[in-house]
């Protein structure tokens, strides 16, 4: 299944919907259920100091999958979160096999 590492910052509404609706763990049961809701699976959530606020890594069955997550949670207003794609080194090896005809600009 797919991986991919989701930055979430929150607004100042969302910082305070955080701190009413139960804290840290309250947010990642729910990313939990949501996740297990649409097929996928939280792997890892941490919060952070810094640029963001979160990084949570999820299974996802595909990209669509994934889009919906960050179109809703993005619309709530409450969150900024941008979405990471992950590869698995096996991915990159298969990469790395593959024939790719380019030409770079000016040449």
């Amino acid at each position: 299944m797919p991986k991919y590492l989701i930055k979430a910052s929150y607004s100042a509404d969302g910082t305070r919907g955080l701190v009413k609706g139960g804290g840290g763990s309250a947010r990642r049961a729910a990313v939990q259920q949501m996740m297990q809701g649409l097929g996928g699976r939280l792997e890892a959530f941490y919060y952070a100091f810094g640029d963001d606020d979160a990084y949570v890594i999820v299974d996802a069955p595909d990209n669509v999958t994934v889009a919906a997550v960050s179109l809703a949670v993005n619309a709530s207003g409450a969150v900024s979160a941008k979405t990471v794609v992950l590869l698995t080194p096996e991915e990159i090896d298969e990469a790395t096999r593959k024939t790719v005809s380019y030409r770079a600009p000016g040449q």
